[in-house]
């Protein structure tokens, strides 16, 4: 669902980096090609260990933003007013643990494995995006999150669907077209209440004003700032630079608001004729970077939940293995 930290290392001690070995000139000419001709780059393929390990740090920081990111909606599963938001929400937090098993899948075939992946993820050692350290105070926020989140996460993914890492980029197809359905929910929510009472407007607009920029920084740190970026567009990894994602985003947004009647929170948003393009407020990336770093209102709530699901689901983990030995040495009883 989400790519802000994708733009940030991972956390830890640094260590001494080993000397490379040395690259292979026609190896390093044959991916440098399939990269130029916009072609895939597939498992069994040689690749630099830089591209690999970055493709790592990527798709897992993708994969352990999904499952976290059920969090904050699935906290809302058993206060939905009606059975039908109920049912849809239960949808939308189930498709977030689907495509964490995608991605997940797709890191696996870069030579990591999934234990190694969670383990960094439960030490707290890698990095998740920093929109779910926020919390869901009203119903409402559930609908911004729809719209406001997923939007950005789609104008994000839409892009890795080109990837040149292929697992990644097929893994993505079917993401976004689920996360297209995710952003058209929580418009539909929100269209809903702005129908309603009063109250429900002004909740509406509140979880508005609380959700606008932190959606806004989603898109990472602004390209002056974001050095690793130049590397993975020239890899094919990335497709578009933060600022322009982050500026498409907020070109898209502004009529879906005015349609639904609520008010951006920003002062400084106008259309720029000149440009052709909104105008827009600066982002506190100071914030941004303490709710990175691990100082949100959530990061160990949501760390916590995380960690204590993992051990709370130990025993159907070693039941599932023992069946699949079990399986296992019963074909090779039948195929002797």
């Amino acid at each position: 669902m989400y790519t802000q930290s994708f733009n940030v290392p991972d956390g830890g001690t640094p260590t001494l980096q080993a000397v490379p070995a040395p690259v292979d000139a026609d190896l390093q000419a044959r991916f440098d090609a399939v990269i130029d001709a916009d072609g895939k780059i597939e498992p069994r393929d040689w690749m630099p260990d830089a591209y690999r390990k970055t493709l790592v740090r990527q798709i897992s920081q993708h994969a352990h933003s999904e499952i976290v990111g059920m969090l904050p909606e699935g906290n809302w599963i058993s206060r939905a007013p009606s059975l039908k938001r109920k049912t849809i929400l239960v949808a939308k937090v189930q498709d977030e643990g689907g495509h964490g098993l995608y991605l997940y899948s797709a890191a696996e075939t870069l030579g990591t494995s999934r234990d190694q992946m969670f383990d960094a993820l439960h030490s707290g050692r890698a990095k998740y995006s920093s929109i779910f350290n926020y919390p869901t105070l009203t119903w409402a926020d559930v609908g911004v999150i729809g719209w406001l989140v997923d939007g950005a996460a789609i104008m994000n993914q839409i892009p890795l669907c080109r990837c040149s890492y292929g697992p990644y980029a097929r893994a993505m197809i079917r993401v976004c077209k689920e996360e297209s359905f995710h952003q058209r929910q929580g418009y539909e929510a929100l269209l809903t209440m702005m129908q309603g009472t009063p109250e429900q407007k002004a909740m509406v607009q509140d979880a508005v004003n609380r959700w606008w920029w932190k959606c806004l920084a989603m898109f990472g740190p602004p390209d002056t700032d974001s050095p690793n970026s130049v590397q993975g567009m020239r890899w094919g990894i990335k497709r578009i630079s933060n600022d322009d994602l982050r500026q498409k985003f907020v070109d898209a947004t502004v009529p879906q608001a005015e349609v639904l009647g609520v008010t951006l929170p920003d002062p400084d948003l106008k259309w720029n004729a000149e440009r052709g393009h909104h105008d827009f407020g600066a982002i506190d990336w100071d914030e941004f970077w303490q709710v990175v770093n691990g100082n949100g209102p959530c990061n160990q709530e949501r760390l916590a939940t995380r960690v204590k699901a993992w051990e709370d689901g130990a025993w159907v983990r070693e039941a599932a293995l023992a069946h699949a030995r079990k399986q296992e040495q019963r074909a090779r009883q039948e195929a002797a």
